[in-house]
Parts: structure tokens; sequence; C-alpha cells
């Protein structure tokens, strides 16, 4: 992601302070459309893009899973002990790329795309690091979602108004649906909804165990 001086996120969520009544209530609504889309998580290897400074959600996880990929602007020292972790601290998609292609079962993106100039180049490298049969689960604020967001930042404090700034897109299904195909996904593959009340889209993304489907030209 190439940055310019409107890029307002330089710190991982949470890094600075700890979340919001909002932010935890919509942190426990995506966590549990994320369990209920992927099923079980026993032995599989995950990685979390974005997943804030705690990763709190991975967290959650790591008893579990066979492996963990961290991926944030920056990461608790804490996260970097346990030796199921791969953490790595940087800008998406920059940061994927040294990971090997095939090498996830499960990918959790919750919150990031929104954030991003280039959406499709992050969600490729999505696509590239799942393994044959492997999911890839999305969470974006959508277009009603931005309304109920910048009520909660801007007028009423609730809500850290410097994430809010640093939105570049909202999205709704026939928004994200189309990014999802061009990255190489496809439209069997894909389910792409709303939830959260409508102020969230959500996206189940399989990669197809057909050799060669999906791929890109």
């Amino acid at each position: 992601m190439a940055l310019s001086d409107r890029d307002l996120r330089q710190r991982a969520f949470g890094q600075d302070r700890g979340p919001t009544v909002v932010d935890r209530f919509g942190i426990f609504l995506s966590a549990r459309q994320i369990r209920r889309a992927v099923g079980s998580f026993s032995g599989k290897r995950v990685g979390d893009v974005g997943c804030g400074y705690e990763a709190r959600l991975a967290s959650s996880l790591l008893p579990s899973v066979g492996r963990m990929l961290l991926v944030d602007l920056a990461l608790a020292p804490s996260l970097k002990t346990d030796q199921r972790v791969t953490a790595i601290e940087g800008f998406v998609p920059e940061a994927l790329r040294a990971i090997p292609s095939d090498s996830l079962d499960v990918l959790i993106c919750n919150s990031v795309l929104e954030h991003l100039w280039d959406p499709v180049e992050t969600l490729r490298e999505f696509w590239r690091l799942l393994a044959a049969g492997g999911v890839a689960v999305i969470n974006v604020p959508s277009w009603r979602g931005k309304w109920f967001l910048e009520l909660s930042a801007f007028r009423l404090g609730f809500s850290p108004a410097e994430e809010m700034d640093d939105h570049k897109m909202y999205y709704d299904p026939k928004d994200l649906w189309p990014l999802l195909i061009e990255a190489g996904f496809r439209p069997r593959d894909v389910r792409c909804f709303r939830h959260k009340f409508g102020l969230n889209t959500f996206a189940r993304c399989a990669k197809s165990t057909t050799p060669g489907a999906g791929m890109l030209p």
C-alpha cells in the first residue's frame, strides 16, 4: 500500500488505547460470524491479517489451531512468544508477499479493506496464500455502517475519529463481490451478505480444490 499524506493509519488498532464499548460489541458480532462461517479451527493453519495490536480474536483461537499467522502494523510482544505464532509487522499487501503460497487453511480479515487504496491487490494475496479448500472470511463496514460509524466517532465521541478519517471506501455486497471475483475467487465459492443489522458486509470465500480454477492469467 503506497502511503500518502491522506493515510492516517500508522498504528495498529488497540496499540494506544483499549477498545470502546462500541468496538467491543462490534468485535463480538464479527467474531461470532467468523466462527459460524469457518466452523472448526482445530489443527488448521490460520492467518489473521489486520489482527490488531493485541490480536484478541486470534488469541482466543490459539488453543485449537495448528499454526497462527498474525499481521499488523505492530503486535504486542507477548504474541511473539508462542512457537505456533508467526508475527509479521508491516503494511499490507507488502507484508504478505514473503509468506509462501498455499500456506493457510483459514484467512481472517476483519475491518481492514476499508483502509486500503487498492484492496484488490491485497485480496489477490489472500487467494494466493490459501491452500486448496481453504477459506477467507472478510468483514467490512457497509454504506449504512458509514452513517453509524461517523455518528459514533465525529458527533458522539464513542469511537476514535482517526479510524474513520482513514477510511477509503465502504462496501455493500454489490461493491465487495466484484473485487473478490477479480482477485481470483469463483462466483460459486463466494457468499457475500449483510450482517450486524446491515452495518457491515461479510464474505466467505473458498479456494477451489479444482487445479487451476479461479487462477488469474
